[in-house]
């Protein structure tokens, strides 16, 4: 690709940034935390309708789910869970096929009046754009389709086919992603934009999530003593899996890539819940817990070793020793990722980034977890993951920097105009 018809992108994408802003705009307004999903695939199927694109929009069903690698399981109504593709075809066959995916669940938002401004009515100021989802990932699903859009409007059309992917449930299992598989979408390469920092994912943990439901024995709290406090037992449940943590995070420092990182494993208790009366010693607590797992490391294992953790820390407590607690698997079984196989992928994106930002792509080694595993654990489909600069994400006051969203969306047009091929429309 030359320089001029380089320049004809960069240049289309200017041109059409401030439309680009207005859309993710109304994409940032819809509320689309986990169940609720449904008014933003309806907005990208309408956007790739518009677009000239084959859409292919349909309920997932988990039946169909459960036997393939990486199913999490899912505990809440999932009868209106969606997934919406749109796939452009071309006239001329030329280049490699290729993959652009984004999520479009958020997490909840959290008290409301701890946001400077409403949580879904996305705020533009000082550079960044404010919302939840802003930064993690609608700006980048949207880019995505930006960049396509420029290529168009630079008198081009790509020569390779192309997969739109709007999917649910990145935040919790995966299952959106996984589903585009099992209805047989496949690509040479895949991209998802997530907010990365301008940097590329070169390996990623894993995650695992399960649920300590712990039984308690209830008494008058003037007669605690006699009783066995469920809230007290799982602080002490607690405590243990953080210990594990440290183990976990000694044993990180033997990976190549996250021996760099002086802690990459995290526990997390992040939801806890329990008691039925201040003045009764509660006779229940169910605690939901995250936990993260390095690239070549056994989810089942690791299950076991939290299993064991588990069980040796009730062994040691008075109440839990002849009352142990239960332990549900309550989300992510995820493995982690590296990106492997991907050379060709890699070096046509550096050329893109080069001309966008100048120099050579730095590495991320990620402690959270993409979707881009699915592709390349599960089909060998290298998957790249690169995308804008923001920050607050799953907290309040969560932005993306839009400087930083335009340089994505360029390096995105350029990346799709090398890799798929380009002829004038």
């Amino acid at each position: 690709m030359d320089a001029e018809t380089q320049q004809r992108i960069l240049d289309a994408v200017d041109a059409g940034f401030e439309a680009q802003l207005a859309t993710t705009r109304d994409f940032v307004a819809i509320p689309s935390t986990r169940g609720a999903e449904g008014p933003c695939q309806d907005m990208i199927g309408d956007l790739l309708r518009a677009r000239g694109y084959e859409v292919d929009d349909w309920h997932i069903n988990v039946d169909d789910l459960k036997d393939l690698r990486g199913f999490g399981p899912i505990e809440h109504d999932f009868s209106r869970a969606r997934t919406v593709v749109g796939t452009y075809r071309p006239s001329t066959e030329g280049g490699k096929s290729l993959i652009l995916q984004g999520h479009c669940d958020v997490v909840p938002a959290g008290p409301l009046e701890l946001w400077d401004s409403p949580p879904f009515s996305p705020v533009i100021k000082d550079g960044k754009m404010f919302g939840r989802g802003a930064c993690d990932m609608k700006s980048g699903t949207i880019g995505a389709l930006y960049a396509l859009d420029a290529i168009k409007a630079a008198g081009l059309k790509p020569t390779a086919r192309i997969h739109f992917q709007s999917v649910i449930e990145e935040e919790s299992t995966g299952v959106g992603a996984l589903s585009t598989l099992q209805r047989g979408y496949r690509a040479d390469a895949c991209f998802i934009p997530e907010p990365t920092g301008g940097k590329m994912v070169r390996a990623q943990v894993g995650v695992i999530w399960f649920r300590l439901r712990v039984k308690g024995h209830p008494v008058h709290v003037a007669h605690a003593g006699s009783g066995a406090n469920a809230i007290m037992a799982a602080y002490h449940l607690i405590q243990a899996v953080q210990k594990l943590e440290i183990e976990w995070n000694e044993r990180a420092k033997a990976d190549r890539h996250f021996k760099t990182l002086n802690h990459p494993i995290n526990f997390n208790p992040g939801i806890i819940k329990g008691g039925d009366w201040a003045s009764s010693v509660p006779a229940w607590c169910d605690v939901d817990c995250r936990i993260a797992v390095l690239p070549g490391w056994s989810i089942a294992d690791h299950q076991k070793e939290i299993l064991a953790c588990i069980a040796a820390a009730s062994r040691n407590h008075r109440f839990l020793a002849n009352n142990p607690p239960d332990v549900e698997w309550s989300g992510f079984l995820s493995e982690g990722y590296e990106l492997t196989n991907s050379a060709a992928s890699e070096a046509a994106f550096g050329k893109a980034f080069n001309k966008v930002y100048g120099g050579a792509v730095e590495d991320l080694v990620f402690t959270a977890l993409t979707d881009t595993r699915f592709y390349g654990l599960n089909h060998g489909i290298p998957s790249l993951c690169f995308g804008a600069s923001g920050g607050e994400m799953h907290g309040f006051n969560e932005f993306v920097d839009l400087e930083s969203l335009k340089k994505t969306t360029k390096a995105m047009a350029l990346f799709i105009a090398e890799w798929c091929g380009v002829e004038r429309a």
